[in-house]
């Protein structure tokens, strides 16, 4: 996903030692971004795939089968969680 896509209405701070800066800086030239487009895209990537397995997930076509049957289930009553719920927390 590219950096172009988006309107840059905010801004990020980001603090480095200066051996770090060098390298971001030398892997941006490499790329021909500057060292923003360079951290920006890289960041996009990297909470894409921080979060990939909370958004998305793959299942076999037998799996798949078997997670519809369970959604399909009759709910059951759950006594036991009924009255914990229903108290009220120690945070309450």
């Amino acid at each position: 996903m590219s950096t172009l896509n988006f309107s840059k209405t905010e801004r990020i701070d980001v603090r480095a030692s200066s051996s770090v800066k060098q390298l971001l800086q030398e892997a941006a030239r490499a790329c021909h971004k500057n060292v923003s487009e360079f951290l920006l895209d890289a960041g996009i990537t990297a909470a894409n795939h921080a979060l990939a397995d909370r958004r998305h997930f793959a299942l076999s076509d037998a799996q798949w089968d078997e997670f519809q049957q369970a959604l399909d289930r009759p709910v059951h009553a759950k006594p036991r969680l009924h009255n914990l719920l229903s108290k009220p927390g120690v945070l309450d």
